[in-house]
């Protein structure tokens, strides 16, 4: 039998069919057999969800997110047991029909034993993301198909059941693997969270931006500080296996007194602090203990004297393990960055909202950061949420929390939210035009009120806290468009800034070494750039403002570790491929139509030729997929695309 040559999956394993097709031909399958159309009866299927009730509700909220992204491309989500008993489908409606054809339903085994090699069988054999397209799979019916697949593994690393897209052969995308590994890992998470609500919770990562989002560490430990379990992102920063952790100590592993740890969290809940993994690496951490504070009393007695010794344990807040971003330390120089500045010193003390507008990139959470510093709610908490990084399925129990039991699934003693977290201190509601109707007016009624009632709850909960938004859309355009309310608009703009793009300020030198110094990780990375390099950057239009300008340092730092300064061999290459686009005098191409809604890296500008347009959309949306994962949504709206039209362009490139 002739088959595909290896998908982008399988390259790195390409005996990974083959061996599935023996294991397929040993339990007696014919290539030719037709496909069991007897599914599980109702009631058989409901008993095997109901002993998966824990996967089954955390997974359904991410697999609606996962099928929107998808959606209008021939294809379906598919969640299974860990048996590959199909236990829920989300798909086309022009799909599902030829999906039936080949028993690609709830109730219906897709064991390797029962269908094949597929990818939701193979990837629970081998344990491992598989992609399985047309003619690889073994059965002869399922040619139709090209299938993703990733495994969902427990807190405890247990295979529990598996994520699957499938759809039309000519649907085939790379891309749709990575997007199925990031859903899983999502589901995974919160079965984590929901496993050691009651525990000691750390969240980490080396770079402090990711700390919130899919790719956090999280770590959980007992009261007395011994190690539970930790997701993926931990194992892989930690560089250790689950089964080799097990019950070590926090300070083994943190370098630093658990007593130190539980204190800061009894002060200062959310607060980040630095800690030092076993391989030197710094991390930005938070921790987390949802305990009564009587708990949290009993806990830190146990360590007697001991949880008095923060300030000498080795563990500092993140703020003074830098400098302390303040409205002075971002004065660095820039006219209109000096004239922001003191616009919203004029509101100090005061409680009035503040809208943050600018381009993706610009800082808009630094200035937040800053006006929390510098106010008197400086030593309350600092909340800042993303609201175009929730799924509109989750986005309303963080922000406003829920009760117990207010769901299915849902944390024991419920969760306070966001916005009480920020009692007394500041909300920071990042990208707030992506925020959907529905909560805008919930929030609407926050700010007008001054309380929030829990998903579940009765009681409204008073809420003492100072808004900052921000956002990178034309909210007057929203407005008008009717996606954006105006009554929440006026409730949030009470002075109004935009940041302008890098490109636009005089400040760059001083930028550069203030990011340098706060990204220093050892003596051996150089704090300074050669004057050829400040040249080069002088002559960049930087599209993705500060965040892109931190992340080539970031890269070119560890490119020039050891040497004295930051060279132009050390930069990354395709930035200085842009620069010297720039140099010439080449802008991005984007029409006037186009600036209005797309806010994403600009390239070379194509010529006037058709193709050289199509080849430079086309890097366009590669890049800025890159830069989001892979996730289709994430870069049709920083596009300011249709997700249709995103992958309209993949498959035409695919097609060349």
């Amino acid at each position: 039998m002739t088959h595909r040559p290896a998908t982008p999956s399988t390259a790195g394993r390409p005996d990974v069919i083959a061996q599935a097709h023996a294991r397929s031909l040993q339990v007696g399958l014919r290539a030719s057999e037709i496909p069991d159309f007897q599914p599980l009866a109702r009631s058989m299927l409901r008993g095997v969800i109901e002993r998966n009730q824990s996967l089954y509700t955390h997974a359904l909220p991410v697999m609606e997110t996962l099928h929107a992204q998808i959606v209008d491309t021939q294809s379906m989500v598919v969640l299974t047991d860990s048996n590959g008993v199909i236990l829920h489908s989300l798909g086309d409606s022009d799909f599902i029909e030829k999906a039936n054809r080949v028993a690609l339903c709830p109730g219906v085994s897709w064991a390797e034993s029962d269908r094949g090699t597929n990818a939701i069988g193979t990837a629970l054999v081998d344990g491992q993301p598989t992609v399985v397209h047309a003619g690889e799979h073994f059965l002869q019916a399922n040619h139709i198909l090209t299938c993703s697949c990733a495994p969902i593994v427990d807190p405890f690393g247990n295979t529990i059941g598996a994520l699957d897209v499938s759809g039309d052969t000519r649907g085939f995308h790379k891309h749709t693997l990575a997007l199925v590994r990031m859903s899983a890992q999502m589901i995974e998470n919160h079965l984590f969270s929901n496993q050691f609500a009651d525990a000691v919770r750390i969240h980490f990562h080396a770079r402090a931006e990711f700390i919130g989002t899919l790719f956090e560490g999280l770590a959980a430990f007992t009261p007395d500080g011994l190690f539970l379990s930790a997701n993926r992102s931990a194992l892989f920063q930690l560089g250790r296996p689950l089964g080799g952790m097990l019950r070590q100590p926090f300070e083994a592993l943190f370098g630093f007194g658990f007593p130190a740890l539980l204190q800061q969290v009894a002060r200062a809940p959310g607060e980040a602090m630095t800690l030092t993994l076993p391989s030197g690496v710094r991390v930005v951490a938070r921790g987390e203990f949802n305990a009564p504070r009587e708990r949290m009393a009993t806990a830190l007695t146990k360590f007697g004297e001991r949880h008095d010794v923060l300030a000498t344990s080795g563990a500092r807040p993140a703020t003074q393990a830098a400098d302390a971003i303040t409205l002075a330390a971002l004065d660095t120089g820039d006219a209109q960055i000096a004239a922001i500045l003191r616009r919203v010193e004029k509101v100090h003390g005061r409680d009035i909202p503040i809208l943050v507008l600018g381009k993706t990139g610009t800082g808009k959470e630094w200035l937040a950061r800053a006006i929390h510093q510098d106010s008197p709610r400086r030593d309350a908490p600092f909340v800042a949420v993303n609201c175009a990084s929730l799924p509109d399925t989750l986005i309303e129990a963080e922000l406003f929390g829920y009760e117990d039991g207010a769901f299915t699934g849902a944390k024991k003693r419920g969760s306070a939210g966001k916005i009480v977290q920020a009692d007394g201190g500041t909300l920071f509601l990042d990208e707030i035009g992506d925020m959907p109707p529905a909560q805008q007016v919930r929030l609407m009624r926050v700010l007008q009120e001054r309380t929030v009632v829990p998903l579940g709850g009765t009681r409204a909960v008073p809420v003492d806290l100072r808004i900052v938004c921000a956002t990178h859309r034309n909210l007057r355009a929203m407005i008008e468009a009717g996606t954006f309310r105006e009554d929440l608009y006026y409730r949030i703009n009470g002075l109004v800034v935009t940041l302008p793009a890098l490109a636009e300020r005089t400040d760059l030198a001083a930028l550069v070494s203030r990011i340098l110094e706060q990204q220093r990780d050892s003596e051996r990375i150089p704090l300074r750039v050669s004057a050829a390099v400040l040249e080069r950057f002088a002559r960049c239009r930087w599209p993705g403002n500060l965040r892109q300008l931190a992340n080539v340092l970031r890269t070119a730092g560890i490119m020039a570790e050891g040497a004295a300064q930051i060279d132009v061999e050390h930069l990354p290459d395709d930035f200085l491929q842009d620069c010297i686009a720039d140099a010439a005098g080449v802008d991005d191409g984007v029409t006037a139509s186009e600036s209005a809604t797309v806010d994403a890296p600009a390239m070379q500008r194509p010529t006037t030729s058709a193709h050289r347009m199509e080849d430079w959309q086309t890097t366009l949306i590669e890049q800025t997929l890159a830069r989001h994962r892979g996730n289709i949504s994430a870069a049709a709206r920083e596009l300011g695309l249709a997700r249709n039209t995103v992958y309209r362009f993949l498959r035409r490139r695919d097609a060349h």
